[in-house]
């Protein structure tokens, strides 16, 4: 049906796509033609695009497919070199691909159905595959290309898209986590980021700034430290990570969560992101190390001391309630003990927090700080409550939960506004 595909040579599809089987599915294949529909309806559905699905579909597949063209321009935009005309030739035969949208199943069983998902409303837009600004943002995209008058515009907006957001999965998402198939590890995106920003963390100034100034560093292309951001449970150390993603995600940071386990595979992630034009957080959230698990060694070696030089657009940042990470016992520096060379065991086990260049350190609030936690809370939230008894009832809320920190008042508001308030509300309507 769309013989021209075969003509691709950046943007060439698999043969398993739905791209592909278009081309090679005959007009009379009623049940192929009718599934390829369902694929393209299902797919569009996901990314929550509405309006004509034909042409939101071929945006998504040029801002989705990673080659040596669309890599090159991700972050940076429009390349020089000889790239270019074979870009420019795969952009020829998209463009007269937006052009068939009316006439490409004309004749065919499905003709009357391809008409109406040209003007296609979608269930909801409360889709989690992309955030709202990207789906709208491919969307207006479709709008421009599908009205390109020729390819020298098409372009320049497919450039500018790659320079904005990126390319692919690491363009069109924030964080990621480490999936394993068939032995081959799989960075996949992670769909549902929470929406933490670091202005929401009430207090702790010093300890965001060294973080923000030790972030900014690192896109900036000067010297960063790897982070350990450590001390008491509750206290905002995951949710500074979280909020240095959001808001540095413009300017190409992606975080990549790994867990524990599975820092053995570490080496192969940075193969796969080490020539990409993003900055990468490897992230481990509540890291520590018991004294019988030496999984901690493939860290070391990643940070510093293996023979490959860890990228430049590559940081690891840890939380911990630990500040030493691997535990110790007071028999480590016992003068007596079964290990004769105590010094090097203790030099061991701290070798590496040592690793990390900048330590940073989240301490429980004291009464008044915590007080104060929960009094911008409860405005954020719109609580009403007279301020002695919203006081009087977050310290009872503590002392039954937790204690003094940030996550306990969280959770106190969160009871607040979702109990106690709510027969107030009832009763005023």
């Amino acid at each position: 049906m769309i013989n021209s595909i075969d003509s691709l040579i950046l943007y060439r599809p698999a043969e398993d796509e739905l791209l592909a089987r278009l081309a090679h599915t005959d007009a009379g294949d009623e049940s192929s033609l009718f599934r390829c529909l369902g694929e393209l309806t299902s797919l569009c559905e996901d990314h929550g695009f509405s309006g004509n699905l034909w042409h939101c579909y071929l945006t998504w597949y040029l801002v989705y497919h990673e080659n040596v063209y669309s890599r090159a321009c991700e972050i940076r935009g429009a390349v020089s070199g000889t790239v270019n005309s074979a870009a420019v030739h795969d952009f020829d035969i998209f463009r007269a691909l937006f052009a068939r949208d009316r006439d490409l199943f004309s004749g065919t069983a499905c003709e009357e159905l391809w008409l109406s998902i040209l003007e296609y409303r979608n269930v909801t837009v409360l889709k989690n595959t992309f955030n709202g600004r990207i789906r709208d943002r491919i969307c207006e995209l479709a709008k421009t290309l599908a009205s390109c008058e020729d390819t020298a515009s098409f372009t320049d907006a497919v450039n500018e898209f790659y320079r904005d957001f990126g390319v692919g999965k690491f363009g069109l998402h924030k964080a990621f986590r480490l999936r394993s198939e068939n032995g081959e590890v799989l960075i996949e995106p992670i769909t549902n980021i929470a929406h933490v920003y670091l202005e929401d963390l009430v207090g702790y100034e010093s300890a965001k700034k060294k973080l923000i100034d030790n972030t900014e560093a690192f896109l900036d292309g000067r010297s960063a430290n790897n982070c350990l951001l450590y001390g008491d449970a509750g206290t905002g150390k995951s949710s500074s990570i979280k909020g240095i993603l959001n808001r540095y995600y413009d300017r190409g940071l992606r975080v990549i969560e790994v867990y524990k386990h599975q820092l053995r595979d570490l080496n192969d992630v940075i193969t796969q992101i080490k020539s990409r034009n993003y900055r990468f957080i490897i992230y481990m959230d509540d890291l520590s190390f018991e004294e019988f698990e030496t999984d901690y060694k493939y860290l070391k070696a990643l940070i510093e001391g293996g023979l490959e030089k860890k990228p430049g657009n590559v940081l690891i940042y840890a939380t911990s309630n630990r500040r030493h990470l691997i535990r110790e016992n007071y028999s480590d520096k016992e003068e007596i003990r079964e290990d004769m060379h105590t010094s090097d065991t203790v030099q061991e086990k701290l070798s590496l927090v040592h690793r990390f260049g900048v330590t940073i350190y989240f301490g429980s609030p004291d009464k008044k700080e915590f007080d104060h936690i929960v009094e911008v809370l409860a405005q954020r939230c719109g609580v009403s409550m007279d301020r002695e008894e919203l006081i009087a009832q977050a310290n009872k809320w503590e002392l039954q939960h937790g204690g003094l920190s940030g996550r306990t008042a969280q959770q106190f508001i969160d009871y607040v506004t979702g109990t106690l308030m709510a027969p107030r509300r009832a009763e005023e309507e």
